[in-house]
This record gives structure tokens, sequence and C-alpha cells, in this order.
């Protein structure tokens, strides 16, 4: 995996193709957003949104698990003092998703980023507790960016 470039950056790539959800601005304030909420503010992060298959392919090799997934984090250590990070956000799930669930792919797709950045800021999810604060602090972030939270 590739690190941010410098301290306190945002970097954004799409290696899938078709009209896009976010600008990298919009992705650049939610991970500014959620790292802000997550007390990490600064921390470089890289953001890849990828289709449904390479993070299958990525989910199975660093966890073990062929199941899809919406996003992965990777704490990629220290740099420069602080914990850099980089993230892969599956686009396709997001719009399906969004349509199972009929909310907007953009919602959606922002929703992914704001997890994986509260990844990198320490909250988890794998038991109820930890998932109820996840989603609480999921809801803060993007109400503050503009999304309606239920």
């Amino acid at each position: 995996m590739k690190r941010p470039a410098e301290q306190g950056s945002i970097q954004v790539a799409w290696t899938v193709g078709g009209p896009r959800l976010l600008s990298d601005e919009e992705v650049r304030r939610a991970v500014a957003a959620a790292l802000q909420h997550g007390r990490r503010p600064g921390i470089p992060v890289s953001v890849v949104f990828v289709a449904d298959r390479e993070l299958r392919r990525l989910h199975a090799r660093y966890l073990g698990d062929p199941r899809p997934t919406d996003v992965m984090a990777f704490d990629l250590g220290r740099e420069g003092g602080g914990a850099a990070g980089e993230l892969f956000v599956s686009v396709e799930r997001a719009r399906k998703v969004a349509r199972q669930l009929e909310l907007p792919p953009d919602r959606e797709l922002c929703l992914y980023v704001v997890h994986g950045c509260l990844h990198l800021c320490g909250l988890d999810d794998h038991r109820a507790a930890d998932r109820e604060r996840m989603r609480t602090a999921e809801r803060v972030v993007l109400s503050r960016l503009g999304y309606a939270v239920a």
C-alpha cells in the first residue's frame, strides 16, 4: 500500500469509471470531518475508490474473508508523528445499497468514507456497544456534512 504524500494531506484516487457520486472536495471534507470527530485531525489519509471485485480481493487477502464489503481501512503506522491511513471504498456497493435502502447514493458513499475514517480513529463495530458508538459518530459527522440522518 502507498502512503499519503505529506502530513495532513488527503489524497483521493478513483479506479472506477462512470459518473462520480462525490467530488474530490466532498471526499476531503468528509475525511476531515470524520477525523476531527475522532480526535485525529490532520492525519494523512489516502482514499481509493474501487470496484466490488477489487475490494473483495483485498478483504480476502488481508482479513481472510472473501465476502463483499463496503470499506476497508488500513492504519499504515506512524508518519511524521501521526498515524497515516488508507481507505479502499466500493462505489458499486454504495450504489447497490442506496438503491435497496432508497437513499441517495452519494450519501451512502460518504457514509463509507466516514466509517473508514472513524476506524482509523480507533472506533470499532464488532461488539454491540462499539457498533452503537460507531453509528452515533457516523450520524453526527454526516449531519455536520449536511446529509439527512435518521
